[in-house]
């Protein structure tokens, strides 16, 4: 049984981040471990979540108390979200050395909440700044929207060709959503020599923790050895169908079947 890290937050009364990732991965057969950076009782986008924050000496707690569980040592993914504090990024990064040192097959997927287009900045400013500085480079996969990966690079991203070039700026593999397409939503998967890229219909409306689930579903196809081309295909199928269903939280559905499964998915080399 693959085993899955999963260091983002816990929101109870929705279907997103940590949460939403370690229920979709238990589904596909790992074993996860949610270390939760904040404790919420909804989407903050909802109005006030209740909760809050996990200290910082509680979060690094957990990290310290997991690595002496020895599951850190089994681990095969790692997937780091959403932070509240600098203090959290730093425990994050002692998680992803200790992981690459141990099992440097491991995948460390780097999600870099910051914000989005919409709203912009909805991190503290400071673990905004410590999140590029301690984990990009950490990462072997980064999974940044198309707005955070502007404000990592500095470069304006207005197409697919805009967003290949940031990517690639950052050095290594990056799977980017929320890509401009036309009329269509892309996500580019690419590294230093290839360079995929999936669209399918924009929705006026979308649920909270599509980025998550994406990530999640990428994360799990790379690490049960799929192609980047043919999980990038496939993640985006699944993502566009349960977004087709119209689910106001992701987790309120099981996997897509019959024709919703069909939403019409283009995926092209570039």
């Amino acid at each position: 049984m693959p085993v899955a890290l999963i260091l983002s937050s816990h929101v109870a009364g929705s279907g997103v981040g940590g949460g939403l990732q370690s229920a979709v991965l238990t589904r596909l057969g790992f074993r996860t471990a949610l270390l939760p950076t904040v404790l919420f009782g909804r989407h903050p986008g909802l109005g006030p979540p209740g909760g809050g924050a996990v200290s910082d000496a509680v979060f690094a707690g957990q990290v310290e108390g997991l690595i002496a569980s020895g599951l850190a040592d089994r681990a095969d993914l790692v997937i780091t979200g959403y932070f509240a504090s600098p203090g959290q990024v730093m425990a994050a990064a002692s998680l992803l050395d200790h992981v690459a040192a141990r099992r440097p097959e491991a995948l460390r997927l780097v999600d870099p909440i910051l914000g989005d287009e919409d709203r912009g900045l909805y991190v503290a400013q400071a673990a905004a700044e410590a999140l590029p500085r301690e984990l990009v480079p950490r990462a072997s996969l980064l999974a940044p929207n198309a707005w955070e990966l502007e404000r990592l690079t500095g470069m304006r991203i207005a197409d697919a060709a805009g967003a290949l070039a940031a990517a690639r700026s950052l050095g290594r593999p990056v799977l980017v959503s929320s890509v401009p397409a036309g009329s269509k939503t892309g996500v580019l998967w690419a590294n230093a020599t290839d360079a995929w890229l999936a669209t399918h219909p924009r929705l006026e409306r979308v649920p909270k923790g599509t980025g998550d689930l994406l990530a999640a579903l990428f994360a799990a196809g790379l690490v049960e050895g799929g192609a980047p081309e043919a999980v990038l295909g496939s993640s985006v199928g699944e993502l566009a169908a349960r977004l087709a269903k119209g689910p106001e939280d992701l987790l309120d559905d099981g996997p897509a079947t019959g024709e919703v499964r069909d939403a019409p998915v283009t995926v092209q080399r570039l």
